[in-house]
């Protein structure tokens, strides 16, 4: 029986760092139960990965994908106190929300969480997050480097993460359309148009809106 993607996802190491070419572990799974994806893209998951999809998959094993990246150790995100300024660009790219801090304060990497996905490197403004690895010399690298519970527990964070981020934009757009409909309510009160022409204008761009965000809504 042809595998689906939830076992397929089983057996990714969950790092969520998108070197595979797809937004996290799920979406590639998918793509390698659609034919769409090789299950040679995951670097994290290195020959021991490959190995482990083609057995499930019955697809012939095949070289990592250099043009994917390679297999390393393990690396742990580490953020230079001296130099972060609590720009929280970090926090929003980490997949697994292995990163705390505020608003113009510092940062901090909660180390068992991070996966070394290094995705909060290049947005930082100051290049002040480094990498280093988690393993002394010679590391371990792929699956020997990284266990099922670890997975295990970074699939949970990165589904806490997708949540979060998804309640955070549904308020974010729930305050956004009581403002505009306030103001649409309102529209002679809180505008600085006077011109009933002008006031009909403006009146049928924010109705046009509104209609574009309930549309959203409705497809989300």
């Amino acid at each position: 029986m042809k595998p689906d993607a939830a076992q397929i996802n089983a057996l990714l190491p969950q790092t969520q760092c998108t070197r595979c070419g797809y937004p996290d572990c799920a979406a590639y799974a998918q793509a390698i139960e659609q034919g769409e994806a090789g299950i040679n893209q995951c670097p994290p998951g290195g020959a021991e990965g490959v190995r482990r999809l083609a057995a499930l998959t019955g697809l012939p094993e095949r070289p990592l994908s250099s043009a994917h990246g390679s297999e390393g150790p393990r690396l742990l995100a580490v953020i230079d106190e001296a130099w972060c300024i609590g720009c929280t660009l970090c926090l929003k790219a980490c997949p697994v929300d292995a990163i705390i801090g505020t608003n113009k304060h510092m940062h901090t990497v909660i180390e068992p969480d991070c996966t070394g996905c290094e995705l909060c490197v290049p947005v930082c403004p100051v290049d002040c997050i480094s990498l280093v690895p988690v393993h002394a010399e010679p590391a371990p690298t792929g699956w020997a480097a990284w266990s099922a519970d670890q997975a295990q527990r970074a699939q949970g964070q990165h589904a806490w993460h997708q949540a979060r981020t998804r309640r955070a934009k549904a308020e974010h757009d729930e305050r956004l359309q009581a403002k505009a409909e306030h103001k649409l309510a309102h529209l002679p009160e809180v505008s600085k148009l006077t011109d009933p022409v002008q006031l009909d204008a403006k009146r049928a761009v924010i109705e046009a809106a509104l209609a574009r965000a309930r549309a959203r809504r409705r497809t989300d």
